[in-house]
């Protein structure tokens, strides 16, 4: 159960008042946008936070497995799945930590003949587990864009790097091939060998070395590809949301919009940092230009969080899994999330 700590911290004409808050473990990745709450210059209202700052897989398999945290970023597509089977113990806020275009995730065998998405028909496409977001995301594009169904094509799942990597959710899906990879091989020096012919990879994936290499994008000008398909759509596709226990939820529902604003508040920094033109903060030389360009195509805020902005692109999502048959029935994305977190006040 959560609990509380006492923090010194209000004065009175009597002396120090002892201020109860409420002590909750985040675990979240090392992003720009999320940096703020990491090294405390954005603090949650009523809230002691420890953020932990691991890396989405390590994040993903304890939550779910173990339950390890008090809130976590956590994959949008395993949420909802959960969500839909009444079997997940989270509530999401309308927070977005990771997004990412997706085109230029899918990697070929330079020797496999393959030039277009139509002719991966047939062909055997590796991706870490079926059901990750970023595959969930690739499917529906070669779907909608492409016509390239996910039964025309033979998954194989395993370990990107290293052999023997589990499911965090166990699937059974009819329609659909989907094979392990062999005992002791994984999934990039299948694609190097020619085993498998492409690679769906949210991880630019080792045995790639560039363009004209033995393993190749599939999408050359992928930039141009993505942005022409945000152009079109408007889509920016969600990767993970953030989620609060609920058993803590329901004992704190405050909380749950305590982190909302931590979040935003800790994501306008970083718009204020990268807009900074004195001195270039990365390694980047053309940063300024990639921001400016970002604004142009992509609005003011091109990394929104709340529930209205993302309708569409949550919507989406949620048709894809249905389609793909990851949920049995379509889920209402506006479900999913804490009620009092769908909105916000105005002055």
């Amino acid at each position: 159960m959560p609990h509380t700590r006492l923090r010194l911290g209000v004065r009175s004409e009597g002396g120090t008042v002892q201020v109860a808050r409420l002590m909750l473990t985040l675990a979240c990745g090392d992003y720009d946008r999320t940096r703020a709450l990491y090294d405390g210059r954005v603090v949650p209202d009523g809230i002691d936070l420890t953020y932990l700052a691991l890396e989405p897989e390590e994040i993903f398999w304890r939550m779910l497995r173990h339950r390890e945290f008090d809130a976590s970023e956590m994959s949008m597509a395993m949420f909802m799945m959960g969500h839909a089977s009444n079997t997940m113990p989270f509530v999401a806020v309308p927070v977005f930590p990771s997004r990412a275009f997706r085109h230029s995730a899918i990697y070929i065998n330079a020797a496999s003949g393959i030039h277009r998405p139509e002719q991966l028909v047939g062909r055997r496409v590796g991706v870490v587990e079926y059901a990750i977001t970023a595959a969930v995301w690739v499917r529906g594009i070669l779907q909608d864009e492409y016509g390239v169904r996910p039964e025309q094509v033979c998954w194989v799942t395993g370990g990107q790097e290293q052999p023997g990597r589990e499911d965090k959710v166990p699937l059974s899906l009819s329609g659909v091939q989907i094979e392990r990879a062999p005992q002791g091989r994984y999934l990039s020096e299948m694609l190097l060998c020619g085993d498998i012919d492409v690679l769906v990879a949210a991880r630019v994936p080792s045995c790639y070395t560039g363009p004209n290499g033995k393993v190749q994008r599939l999408f050359a000008k992928s930039r141009q590809v993505e942005q022409d398909y945000f152009a079109r759509t408007g889509i920016f596709p969600i990767m993970h949301t953030v989620v609060l226990r609920k058993d803590i939820y329901d004992a704190h529902p405050w909380a749950a919009q305590s982190l909302v604003k931590a979040f935003v508040a800790a994501k306008n920094l970083c718009y204020n940092s990268v807009r900074n033109t004195a001195t270039l903060r990365y390694l980047l030389p053309w940063t300024m230009l990639d921001v400016e360009e970002m604004h142009e195509l992509m609005g003011d805020d091109p990394w929104p969080y709340g529930w209205e902005p993302n309708r569409k692109t949550m919507e989406l999502l949620a048709r894809y899994l249905h389609e793909q048959g990851l949920t049995a029935v379509r889920v209402a994305p506006e479900q999913v999330f804490a009620s009092n977190t769908m909105g916000a006040f105005r002055l």
